[in-house]
């Protein structure tokens, strides 16, 4: 097995730079994981290929505002920080100060130990927030950085949705619609810098509807980070680095799966973030599944997995030669999932975050 198995030619005019005008009214490319066969719908026509009984579970995260825009407080010159992750194990964090994992821009001048601190401007011109760029992150190849947020605002919280932005995935450019259309209707707290972007083909009204035919609906969180959308390097992905996320399964949760599979239903993830959820609060040594709550993962899911939890998958088309296209074809096959790309592209399919969906069952 090679990183080049799971790469394919990706037309740049294919990659969905806006949401559809309605959520659920995407194409919806659906396979039989088994055959490989492929069907052409909309999204919200998937309620056909659910039965009473069946059980979506889904991740609630939130994205944070977490690009924020500044200048350099000695120069002038234009900065922006992306926050990462927050760390709770360097100094206490108060309502008005905390410790966060960064990427920055310029790199070459928003070293550690220099003094460089970024002010981030509110709506009203004023500063919002400072960020310090005090230390390097544990693995500072990636020129991530820890900095200290500090605000004059009551909170943090209040400081960062003053000052900050959505972040969007690097190859959707120059997106000025609304924001909130990259978040899911169902999304709760704030902690992601990206979406769970299959579940945004949901709308309430949908979610309605499959509950009144008798399909269940339970959530987990993962807190998405930015390493889903990097590419894998080595050409051998046994030797990929898998990035960490933190991740919650409620009891409710572990509860409601363990009466679907007992009563002959079906676990259908909605997205890949919700199979590394599921899957990592697998017990293996108890062979059953246990309530999680913020624990870290590097599952990294590749052909040859066995899956544990998850019967069906609800995903998104992924990047060429990313650990996510390694878990749909674990799910299916590495040449089904390449055949349904191919047909995808060919049928001119929106592709990637804002792009169509795909159903594997």
């Amino acid at each position: 097995m090679k990183t080049s198995d799971f790469d394919y030619d990706l037309p740049p005019e294919l990659i969905a730079q806006e949401p559809a005008a309605d959520r659920d009214g995407c194409r919806l490319l659906v396979m039989d994981r088994a055959t490989g066969a492929i069907e052409d719908r909309i999204f919200r026509e998937i309620g056909e290929y659910l039965n009473p009984g069946d059980l979506l579970v889904a991740n609630e995260t939130r994205v944070m505002p977490a690009r924020l825009l500044g200048h350099k407080r000695t120069t002038g010159g234009q900065a922006e920080i992306f926050l990462l992750r927050e760390v709770f194990d360097r100094e206490p964090k108060t309502s008005t100060s905390a410790i966060w994992e960064v990427l920055v821009r310029p790199g070459k001048r928003l070293k550690p130990n220099t003094g460089a601190i970024v002010d981030i401007p509110g709506k009203d011109g004023a500063v919002a927030l400072s960020v310090e760029i005090i230390d390097w992150a544990k693995d500072p190849t990636r020129g991530e950085r820890v900095a200290r947020l500090t605000t004059t605002y009551p909170s943090l919280d209040e400081a960062l949705h003053a000052a900050g932005h959505t972040p969007l995935p690097p190859y959707i450019k120059n997106y000025t619609g609304d924001e909130e259309l990259y978040q899911t209707v169902y999304s709760k707290r704030e902690s992601s810098a990206a979406a769970p972007t299959a579940g945004l083909h949901f709308t309430p009204e949908l979610i309605e509807r499959l509950e009144a035919q008798g399909v269940n609906w339970k959530t987990v969180e993962l807190e998405v980070g930015l390493d889903t959308f990097r590419i894998v390097d080595e050409e051998d992905p046994t030797q990929h680095k898998m990035h960490t996320e933190y991740y919650t399964v409620p009891q409710a949760t572990v509860d409601a799966i363990n009466a679907t599979h007992e009563a002959g239903g079906r676990v259908i993830a909605v997205g890949t973030t919700s199979v590394r959820s599921l899957e990592s609060a697998w017990d293996a040594e108890a062979g059953a599944l246990r309530a999680r709550n913020r624990e870290a993962t590097s599952l990294f899911i590749m052909p040859g997995y066995q899956f544990h939890v998850v019967d069906a998958l609800i995903t998104n088309f992924h990047v060429p030669r990313s650990t996510l296209m390694m878990l749909v074809s674990a799910f299916s096959t590495r040449d089904n999932i390449m055949n349904a790309y191919h047909h995808a592209i060919d049928e001119r399919y929106r592709m990637l975050s804002f792009g169509d969906a795909m159903f594997l069952h």
